[in-house]
């Protein structure tokens, strides 16, 4: 088997509604696992918030996510962004996502013609994950 370097997003008991936005972006199968299925967290308050979720989506995405037990604080400040590229050919593909994660989302770079000559956009979703998007253009 291949080594897999996966996204893994962080929650403050936001983590299911967080997972179930991005499946309604891009699509797949959802399986989400709360604390309280290995029996009682040492909280209370921790048995229903995500232990641990992944989202594996059609066109071959891989994106995890949980919420922060309460004994834990979460780091909320990251230099990390998700991008997702693609060819001229995945243009539709990848403007729907733009949409999708546009909804309720801080825009800090609309999806246009950059200087090189490719569209690039950047935002932070709903959610604080920042995404860009990159479509390469058309060659010739």
């Amino acid at each position: 088997m291949a080594t897999l370097l996966n996204a893994y997003l962080g929650f403050d008991n936001r983590a299911r509604e967080a997972m179930e936005f991005y499946r309604s972006v891009f699509g797949g199968e959802l399986d989400i696992t709360p604390y309280s299925s290995f029996g009682p967290p040492d909280d209370p308050a921790d048995a229903d918030k995500v232990m641990h979720s992944v989202l594996k989506t059609p066109a071959g995405l891989t994106l995890m996510g949980s919420d922060a037990p309460s004994r834990m604080e979460r780091d909320s400040g990251s230099s990390i962004s998700l991008s997702l590229s693609g060819g001229s050919e995945d243009d539709a593909t990848l403007r729907g996502y733009w949409d999708g994660l546009s909804a309720g989302a801080t825009i800090t770079m609309p999806l246009a013609t950059a200087q090189w000559g490719d569209a690039f956009g950047m935002l932070t979703d709903r959610y604080g994950t920042q995404w860009m998007v990159s479509i390469e253009a058309p060659k010739g």
